[in-house]
């Protein structure tokens, strides 16, 4: 079944009670063993560090910063202002400061550690810090003065990072802005005459500059639809939706900082990196057998990025395809080092060396990785607490990542099971798009109508990529089970 990255409050004109999904999330939380719930001695803990926090003397509340975030986010960890700089551009991209609230050994550090990242789903969140920081004192909400890493990145005129710098500083964002509001400025609201209006224009120019570099190096973006789960008072239900343009622009500067602080590490020999192998040359070849059987062209010369570009994630032939394509991408995982690189030190899907250092608020290795850069800038040495993580940190977030993806699963199958509990043996038309490769009468399929991804098995084997009609057998709201037949 699918996974929802992105959560938001929608109009939903049938659903799922809520009252249902609640218990049975109740139970998933159970099972992995977390809570949204922190203990007392963490709790009072961030009240006192929120009231206190250790703020930087570098003051530059004078640039408009804006947060774009989904409607609903309170957790904001980045705010964003670009300007001109003769033919290139200057990114000013602050990053919430949580180390200026959390001090290493304290209760909420110690319980971040525990804990790894926030999980999502819909209304049923489970954050790395208490709400108190999170979604308050350390998050970048407009109209207020926090502490806040600042990257100051210099580009040419192609979008070319020439020099970054991070330093502690205050900042104020004037806006908390939405991905879909931002959208409709760029399709036809305009920016009016706000003081942040240039720097979203500078935004698509710049993301559509950094998209371009992107392709010119190889990265690659698979053309996967994400389900949402849309909430609306007691119902809850699921969509599929396509990335709007403005995220892709805002995620290019969040990879533009992460590129630099990569850069930073590794010039310096010490620090933390997001890696991913290369794909395995069979698995490139067994590809391009799925794209013969699918009926798509793909040249012996095109490389596989370059391939998975042309892909239109709509297109059921083209889903099928990019979710063959993300056997390309298994393998990821995070690397320490200090006096020596790893041996692996690049991220195969970005082609180019990477780290997170933009989500602290959500993600905890993020905070570390940060503070090596801020030494780095400001030549000194990494501090002890850090660099004393760097043996543990990768197998947590290792640990985090699994249950992230457990839980964001087991909520969407959930959400899945309730829809369609009372219409077993009901048909749906559904699009074939993963056929297994042992057994070639099971695979998955979407479904338009709900918006469902599930198991499924014929009596003969399973035509890849073509439109079917689907009879419901299963949907098991306490199992979190939906599976269908061949109609």
């Amino acid at each position: 079944m699918g996974s929802a990255r992105i959560i938001r409050v929608a109009s939903a004109d049938s659903g799922v009670a809520a009252t249902t999904l609640r218990d049975g999330i109740a139970a998933l939380q159970a099972e992995l063993g977390v809570t949204a719930e922190f203990p007392r001695e963490v709790e009072e803990a961030a009240a006192i560090a929120a009231a206190n926090p250790r703020l930087p003397e570098l003051d530059r509340t004078d640039l408009p910063f804006v947060t774009i975030d989904p409607e609903t986010s309170m957790d904001l960890d980045q705010a964003l202002h670009l300007e001109r700089d003769g033919d290139g551009y200057v990114v000013h991209y602050a990053i919430a400061d949580v180390a200026a609230f959390v001090a290493p050994g304290d209760p909420v550090d110690l319980e971040a550690n525990k804990r790894g990242e926030t999980l999502y789903a819909a209304d049923a969140k489970i954050p790395l810090h208490p709400k108190v920081l999170s979604e308050d004192a350390a998050s970048l909400l407009p109209d207020q003065v926090r502490p806040a890493l600042l990257w100051t990145h210099k580009l040419d005129a192609a979008g070319e990072g020439t020099d970054t710098v991070v330093e502690r500083a205050l900042v104020r964002s004037r806006a908390k802005l939405s991905y879909e509001g931002v959208q409709k400025m760029f399709d036809g609201d305009g920016f009016g005459d706000a003081d942040y209006a240039e720097s979203l224009e500078l935004l698509k120019e710049v993301g559509e500059k950094r998209i371009a570099l992107e392709a010119a190096r190889g990265g690659v973006n698979l053309p996967l639809r994400d389900q949402e789960i849309s909430v609306e008072g007691d119902h809850w239900s699921l969509e599929y939706r396509d990335l709007l343009p403005v995220e892709n622009w805002n995620a290019q500067i969040s990879l533009l900082t992460g590129f630099a602080a990569a850069d930073l590490m590794v010039y310096a020999r010490v620090g933390l990196l997001r890696t991913l192998p290369e794909p395995d040359p069979r698995d490139v070849q067994r590809l391009h057998r799925t794209a013969r059987a699918l009926g798509l062209e793909w040249p012996a010369e095109m490389l596989y990025p370059d391939f998975i570009r042309s892909l239109d994630g709509k297109n059921g032939k083209h889903a099928a395809m990019a979710i063959a394509c993300t056997r390309l991408l298994r393998g990821s995982g995070y690397a320490s080092f200090n006096g020596e690189l790893p041996e692996l030190t690049e991220h195969s899907a970005l082609a180019n060396e990477y780290m997170h250092v933009t989500a602290p608020l959500r993600r905890l290795i993020d905070r570390y990785a940060g503070e090596v850069c801020l030494a780095l800038c400001a030549d000194e040495p990494v501090p002890d607490w850090v660099t004393s993580a760097f043996k543990t940190l990768p197998e947590t977030m290792r640990a985090s990542s699994r249950t992230s993806g457990a839980y964001e699963r087991g909520v969407v199958d959930l959400v899945e099971a309730g829809l369609l509990s009372q219409r077993v043996g009901e048909t749906f038309a559904a699009v074939v798009v993963e056929v297994d490769d042992e057994d070639k009468q099971k695979g998955s399929i979407t479904v338009e109508e709900p918006a469902i991804e599930a198991r499924v098995t014929g009596t003969t084997a399973l035509p890849l990529g073509e439109e079917v009609e689907v009879r419901l057998e299963t949907a098991d709201v306490v199992a979190r089970k939906v599976s269908f037949t061949l109609a």
